[in-house]
């Protein structure tokens, strides 16, 4: 609509703004009419109209079979619209037109904004399924009939009030009408069941609609006054009603088709399951959560532990074997540490690699720097605890053979993610990413003839398993270009934010 409008109209951003607001109700005056709508809006010229939205309903027949949006339309073809947009009223005159042996009856609607016609809206209805009107279509099209002038007073849709057109209940999820008193004129059997949820045990005709929505609502204290004014409808607003066996939304817009208050539709929608599972799902990542949390605290326990019995430990190489295996336990209760503080099972991994670089860094033999380049982005748990340790393992192992005691040196531990959305598809069909990082330091190097695919080392053999087996992925160790040693990983990981 916005490429539409700007190129073929002189409405400037505060009238297109307004025709997006209309948009955005403008299925309720669809459903309510039982017909197409098709927003018609004069070109810069004056000389035809083009056509900038179109909507079916949910409640009938579609009168057109094509898209409508971007057709040109000559001035004089259809008088209707010239009636509507010349005269600012409500056309209504004029036989049914055929369209592919169906009949179809047109009606115009100016779309008013301060005083100012900015289009007509092109009301179409199939009159191949007409029929005696039930009450529910009667209540239905004597609505329609007054957002239409409203529509053409300038007075709907409310500015400053948005809708999201999916999470809004519909005419089809249940309908009231309102007196001008609040009262219940009519509720469609939808309505009545929400409310029978509710634990209403009567009619809702007749009574008024604040002070029974009050009275369902839990006893809490005296009768919420604010609450029996929003569900009479005197205002435009979206709100919840909880009772005890269930949970209804509604949706209050108030009628003022001549500018005078004459009553209120109240559109809602019975929401017990879905806010059952919303609950459910909380409760659940709260569960996880709670999960990583008590995981993180059982391995520094670990930790703790282990600094305990290394520091009673004689043999130098016995403690030092239990200082790595401190390190390790770390590695990994930080990135339970960042899950606990997360809502799903993804975590920011360069705050987990600053911290991994920060923790194997103090037992630098030397006085060795540490930084990070480039983002790791956003990684999976399964991908991001192995990779960790992955992580800790090569920069301990950069630390503790590159540098002698007091050697002055710095580590550096770049990251870069390639590929995205549009990436190869891995298992099941999700687009990939790769992810290289690049572990550098000006050490000492590395000692003539090492293969770091046979070395016997602990700490290589482990890197090797996590990276090869678990991340399935490449790792390999060479002499830097000027000196010390480069680690390089290769990882597959999920495309998405990085």
């Amino acid at each position: 609509m916005n490429d539409l409008v700007r190129q073929h109209t002189a409405l400037g951003d505060s009238d297109l703004e307004w025709l997006h607001l209309l948009v955005s109700e403008w299925q309720l005056l669809s459903d309510l009419s039982f017909a197409d709508l098709v927003l018609w809006v004069p070109t810069r010229d004056g000389a035809r109209y083009v056509s900038v939205a179109q909507m079916r309903p949910n409640t009938g027949p579609t009168s057109y079979q094509d898209d409508m949006v971007g057709h040109l339309v000559p001035r004089g073809r259809r008088p209707m619209l010239d009636a509507a947009l010349d005269e600012g009223r409500i056309v209504r005159e004029g036989d049914p037109e055929w369209r592919e042996e169906v009949p179809v009856r047109v009606e115009s609607i100016p779309v008013r904004r301060e005083g100012r016609v900015l289009g007509v809206i092109a009301r179409n209805t199939n009159l191949l399924t007409v029929r005696t009107p039930s009450r529910l279509e009667l209540t239905y099209l004597q609505s329609a009939s007054d957002l239409a002038q409203m529509i053409a007073a300038g007075t709907f849709p409310f500015p400053g009030q948005q809708v999201d057109m999916d999470a809004s209940p519909r005419a089809g999820d249940g309908l009231i009408r309102l007196d001008a008193d609040g009262v219940v004129q009519y509720a469609s059997p939808n309505a009545l069941s929400a409310y029978h949820r509710l634990g209403l045990a009567a009619d809702l005709v007749g009574h008024h609609l604040g002070r029974t929505t009050a009275e369902l609502a839990p006893a809490r204290g005296p009768v919420d006054e604010a609450l029996v004014k929003l569900a009479s409808g005197w205002a435009p607003r979206e709100f919840e009603v909880e009772g005890d066996d269930g949970v209804i939304q509604l949706r209050a817009i108030p009628l003022k088709p001549k500018g005078a208050h004459i009553g209120s539709l109240v559109l809602l929608r019975d929401v017990t399951e879905l806010r059952r599972r919303e609950r459910e799902l909380i409760t659940k990542d709260a569960t996880i959560r709670e999960i990583h949390h008590r995981v993180k605290n059982n391995l520094q326990t670990v930790a703790a532990l282990l600094r305990l019995q290394a520091r009673r430990m004689d043999s130098p190489q016995g403690r030092e074997a239990l200082n790595e295996a401190v390190r390790r336990v770390g590695s990994i209760a930080i990135v339970h540490e960042t899950l606990s503080q997360n809502l799903d099972e993804r975590v920011e991994f360069d705050d987990i690699a600053d911290r991994v670089l920060a923790m194997v860094a103090e037992i630098s033999p030397g006085r060795v720097t540490g930084r990070r380049t480039g983002r790791f982005g956003i990684l999976d748990a399964e991908v991001a605890t192995p990779l960790s340790m992955v992580l800790t393992e090569i920069l301990q192992n950069a630390l503790e053979h590159g540098f002698g005691p007091g050697q002055q040196g710095s580590v550096e531990v770049a990251a870069v993610r390639t590929g995205g959305p549009t990436a190869a598809r891995g298992a099941g069909g999700r687009a990939e990413s790769r992810l290289r990082v690049t572990v550098e330091d000006d050490g000492r190097g590395l000692p003539e003839g090492f293969d770091p695919h046979r070395a016997g080392n602990l700490g290589l053999q482990i890197v090797r398993t996590l990276v090869e087996g678990e991340l399935g992925g490449t790792f390999d160790m060479v002499p830097a270009p000027e000196r010390g040693t480069r680690v390089v990983l290769d990882i597959p990981v999920r495309a998405g934010k990085h």
